[in-house]
């Protein structure tokens, strides 16, 4: 089973990628992030004659995620729990072809003296509560997404430049570590763990031609998917394409 998760950056302005991408790639398991939109815009069409079955949660204009899978999906949660008042669409948790996987939009926390960072630190660790809870229940699931997080200093083209940014705060960094620490294993990094691997480039001042990216879209299998995993990597070739996401796909491959 191959796995993989794209923040899309709108999929109203990416149909033609995704499609592409899909057809291209092929995963059995597409977790997307940044829909942008409250479903309207998702080409279920299109997508069903490629042979996947589609759930998503939307927002206008904001957020937005979605699981694709070859495989009938049964919806576990539509929202991460912990915050009955929260109504960002950043969270779709679901059973797919023996494996339970999530799509996570985490928040991007920027500028860090806001509540959006405190939103972010509290949102990382409700996903820490629940992922406790997932453990318990011995099962081997994928949480994927745009994490927002780049772990490591290795993991930022310039740290110097980024290092007070909310994607390289420290107060995330530690709460990432807590949550891997569960007893995790971030996919990629298990099969690529050496520096200057990226999965987001800016647009501004020719990031991806420079290669000025960060490595902040991730895939954490609990221990019984970890069991399973055969290889990982980082699809770049969308982020080529004219007009593209800033994100790029990463992957993995279970033994399923």
């Amino acid at each position: 089973m191959k796995i993989a998760t794209w923040n899309v950056n709108g999929i109203n302005a990416r149909t033609e990628h995704l499609l592409r991408w899909l057809k291209d790639f092929n995963p059995d398991v597409a977790l997307l992030q940044e829909l942008k939109t409250p479903g309207d815009a998702v080409p279920a069409l299109e997508l069903k004659e490629l042979g996947y079955h589609i759930e998503y949660v939307g927002q206008k204009s904001f957020n937005g995620v979605a699981v694709l899978s070859k495989s009938p999906i049964e919806v576990v949660l539509r929202a991460l729990p912990g915050n009955d008042d929260d109504e960002q669409a950043r969270y779709l948790e679901v059973d797919t072809g023996d494996v339970r996987v999530a799509s996570i939009y985490f928040p991007n926390g920027n500028p860090v003296d806001s509540e959006k960072f405190d939103y972010k630190l509290n949102f990382m660790e409700r996903v820490i509560e629940r992922t406790k809870d997932l453990l318990s229940q011995e099962i081997p699931f994928v949480l994927g997404g745009d994490y927002n997080v780049a772990p490591d200093n290795g993991d930022v083209y310039d740290i110097q430049k980024m290092a007070n940014d909310a994607i390289c705060r420290e107060e995330g960094r530690r709460l990432y570590r807590q949550h891997l620490h569960l007893g995790l294993t971030n996919a990629f990094k298990l099969y690529h763990p050496e520096s200057g691997q990226f999965s987001w480039w800016d647009y501004r001042a020719g990031g991806w031609t420079k290669d000025h990216g960060v490595l902040i879209d991730h895939l954490l299998l609990s221990p019984h998917a970890a069991d399973l995993l055969s290889n990982a990597g980082i699809d770049k070739t969308p982020r080529g394409w004219e007009k593209a996401s800033d994100h790029t796909p990463v992957w993995c491959e279970l033994e399923i």
